[in-house]
């Protein structure tokens, strides 16, 4: 599974919150490895230089052997939240789309 982190102008993609992105999306998809090639992340800060709540988000995209990629969203107060909340978005979906695909 290869996962790619994208930022937006205002976040600054630095070693530390790649390998706490990559951390978290391993732990919450590390059992889907088989079935998911690549994980897409993309983080942006929607209110750029102003403080504000939830508006950081975090937009998560798995693709699937075989099948149509998967997106969600998450926003929060801050990045590692949003990440936290995308990966948990994003494993419930696919374990309920792999769950529909092994029972036919």
């Amino acid at each position: 599974m290869k996962i790619q982190i994208n930022t937006d102008n205002h976040i600054s993609g630095h070693e530390a919150l790649v390998e706490e992105a990559e951390a978290t999306i391993t732990s919450a998809l590390g059992h889907l490895g088989n079935h998911v090639t690549r994980v897409e992340v993309h983080l942006s800060d929607e209110n750029g230089e102003k403080a504000g709540s939830r508006d950081k988000r975090c937009m998560m995209e798995a693709r699937l052997e075989g099948h149509q990629p998967i997106a969600v969203t998450d926003e929060s107060d801050n990045l590692g939240d949003s990440i936290a909340g995308a990966a948990d978005k994003l494993k419930g979906s696919l374990d309920r789309i792999l769950g529909r695909l092994n029972d036919h």
